[in-house]
């Protein structure tokens, strides 16, 4: 797999913020990517930024969050796509680099705390914010306050 893969419509689950809660991932039902928070029976969504994307594939790689919905659990196809257009959006470069090490290494299967170094390293070129989970969790939490 090259990054050129699919993006998923329908929403990509990381991870439960809490044990039988709310839960995050994505989805990509036009041209860009959403970060997805769904609560109950409301799905509340924003487009994510480079930034947010990476932080949801490091939670992903890192197991930071567990529990999410089994049948629409991300999957490694789903992380490469994401990932492959990132590589495609980047803005320079050496960020660009960066990606393309973390796309190659997703593709090659390594482990993930090799994926997430990778991932971490291409966040940190593009003037990472905040840790991933943290950012991860402030953003659901301004989505749950914004409903």
């Amino acid at each position: 797999m090259d990054g050129a893969a699919a993006p998923p419509e329908a929403p990509r689950s990381i991870g439960r913020l809490e044990p039988d809660g709310a839960w995050i991932g994505f989805d990509h039902p036009g041209d860009r990517y959403r970060f997805i928070l769904v609560a109950g029976d409301q799905q509340l969504v924003v487009v994510a930024d480079t930034d947010l994307l990476l932080a949801l594939a490091i939670a992903h790689y890192t197991e930071a969050f567990s529990g999410g919905p089994p049948d629409l659990e991300a999957t490694q196809a789903d992380l490469s796509a994401l990932v492959g257009q990132l590589v495609r959006e980047a803005p320079d470069a050496r960020q660009r680099a960066l990606l393309t090490e973390a796309l190659d290494a997703i593709d090659d299967g390594l482990a993930g705390d090799a994926v997430a170094s990778r991932l971490a390293a291409a966040r940190v070129a593009g003037s990472a914010q905040a840790d991933p989970v943290e950012l991860l969790l402030a953003r659901a939490e301004e989505l749950l306050r914004g409903r």
